[in-house]
């Protein structure tokens, strides 16, 4: 296993290629850094998430370095996932986006075109004149 270090074999661009296009990567990392830690705690958290679609996601953002899984040698067995330091650097990355989607939203907000509620044509003398 990887221990947190990041997979040198795969590029930060497939990293966060694979995280976007995972329908639950996001959601899973989101908890993680809200503190939900624990497997169960994660599937319990996230309606359709079953335990094998988790288990592969959590495994790869392993191997990727994003996540560490820590084995706590009790009984029962306990689990949990932090984030790395190469993990909370790459969430900034999500962050940015996310950022940056806002700003995007605020923008069509605020340039949204005004409809006309009739089909009449302004006369000559109620087109505005235009300078640049």
């Amino acid at each position: 296993m990887n221990r947190g270090k990041p997979d040198h074999e795969t590029s930060a661009a497939a990293m966060l290629e694979y995280i976007v296009g995972c329908k639950w990567s996001i959601r899973i990392l989101t908890l993680i850094r809200q503190g939900v830690e624990r497997p169960g705690a994660i599937t319990r958290s996230i309606d359709g998430l079953t335990t094998k679609v988790q288990g592969d996601c959590l495994n790869k953002m392993v191997s990727f370095g994003i996540l560490e899984r820590i084995a706590y040698a009790e009984i029962p067995p306990r689990v949990e996932y932090k984030l790395t330091h190469f993990g909370q650097r790459f969430v900034s990355i999500l962050d940015a986006v996310s950022e940056l989607q806002h700003e995007i939203d605020t923008v069509k907000q605020d340039h949204k075109p005004v409809l006309e509620t009739n089909d009449e044509q302004p006369s000559s003398s109620q087109k505005a004149t235009r300078t640049e």
